[in-house]
């Protein structure tokens, strides 16, 4: 049997996952496994939230994606520009091929600041390592004011996230005694405060409670950086002092550079074999996805699995029907020391517990193992 020809299109938590799960089921004379990233460094974007209240600076939460590999995946280090699915191949910048039978594509999400026109001088966020240290210095500059947080557009990375950080700066403000000196607005797209709406439900009363306003229906459409405003396309226009916005979100060039995504460059996957609809030798995982799940780290761990056993069993002759359940479990901090857990599927919605100190620092405990744990594939 010829050896199979496994390329994995970026090394985020999912990418890395499989490229070691594949590893772990299949031999070197039944596949040759490579995985292209394009910095070869790996980054535990969670962290970022922390940054910006002097938590960990962002350099502990990255490695080098070598160390995180089994020896029998190939690194290669580069920038891929095309993918043809006719011919199977994907083209890296300097005009190398590289052939596949399989093709995982984890190349995850991509900011677009520049949908938005002011955006660039306006608006704060954490979605970068550089933009978390640029906001950690805003935070430690502010006064009193108006705080305008929200989500410029649907889909977008981590969903929790932008609650977390609304929740975390209200416990930030008042140990500083700004609190009373500062009001807070959420902003959301869509007509409730979360994208699913028990947790929506959930939240909605604790943002009540600590007097935390929010705007519904908010879809962004400019942001004046001179006039410090910052305008939906329902025509309503809201004042700030500092603006902590979630750009939006859009799939990856080579996506829509190979004809592969949607009008926003999601790849069209199986919500459950997790396969391209077109080309069934590709697989999407992760951010990279249209699936109606979390663009999240917690949805691309399970997913990844998924894969894994679906094309080891397909190369050893024993196909496996293993499906993606929409399984996600994540974390949602709501400040003072507290945090819920969001666990759900296609068909669960999440059912969050009630805040305490255990989920935080279960969170906590995550954030420091997800090196040893996740990326490795030991859970």
């Amino acid at each position: 049997m010829a050896v199979k020809q496994i390329v994995v299109l970026g090394g985020g938590v999912g990418g890395t996952l499989v490229a070691n799960l594949l590893a772990g089921q299949l031999t070197r004379k039944q596949a040759q496994i490579t995985l292209i990233d394009r910095t070869g460094k790996h980054v535990y974007q969670p962290g970022w939230l922390y940054v910006p209240f002097g938590g960990a600076p962002p350099e502990r939460w990255e490695r080098n994606e070598r160390s995180l590999l089994r020896r029998s995946v190939d690194l290669l280090i580069g920038d891929a520009v095309k993918i043809d699915p006719h011919e199977r191949f994907v083209e890296m910048v300097d005009g190398a091929q590289l052939p596949f039978d399989y093709l995982i594509i984890s190349t995850g999400a991509r900011l677009d600041p520049d949908a938005v026109p002011g955006y660039r001088e306006g608006a704060h966020h954490f979605y970068s390592a550089e933009a978390a240290l640029r906001l950690h210095a805003a935070l430690r500059e502010f006064t009193g004011g108006k705080v305008v947080i929200g989500v410029a557009d649907i889909p977008y990375k981590c969903p929790p996230a932008p609650l977390e950080f609304t929740f975390m700066l209200e416990d930030e403000l008042r140990k500083r005694g700004l609190r009373e000196k500062t009001e807070i607005t959420y902003l959301s797209p869509i007509g409730r405060v979360f994208t699913i709406e028990s947790v929506a439900t959930f939240v909605t009363p604790m943002l009540e409670e600590r007097g935390i306003n929010y705007e519904l229906f908010f879809n962004t459409e400019s942001i004046d950086p001179v006039e410090r405003t910052v305008s939906s396309l329902e025509g309503t226009t809201l004042p700030y002092d500092l603006l902590v916005l979630v750009p939006p979100h859009r799939g990856a060039k080579i996506i829509v550079d190979s004809g592969l995504g949607d009008g926003q460059g999601w790849l069209p996957t199986d919500r459950e074999t997790l396969q391209h609809k077109q080309f069934p030798y590709i697989y999407g995982l992760g951010d990279a996805t249209d699936l109606p799940v979390s663009k999240s780290g917690a949805a691309a761990h399970f997913e990844a699995k998924v894969i894994a056993h679906r094309i080891a069993g397909e190369i050893k002759g024993k196909p496996s029907d293993e499906r993606y359940h929409g399984q996600v479990m994540c974390f949602l901090e709501t400040g003072y020391g507290q945090a819920t857990q969001l666990v759900f599927d296609y068909h669960h919605p999440p059912q969050p517990p009630k805040p305490s100190a255990y989920y935080h620092y279960e969170k906590a405990l995550l954030n420091r193992a997800y090196w040893h744990l996740v990326p490795t594939g030991i859970v």
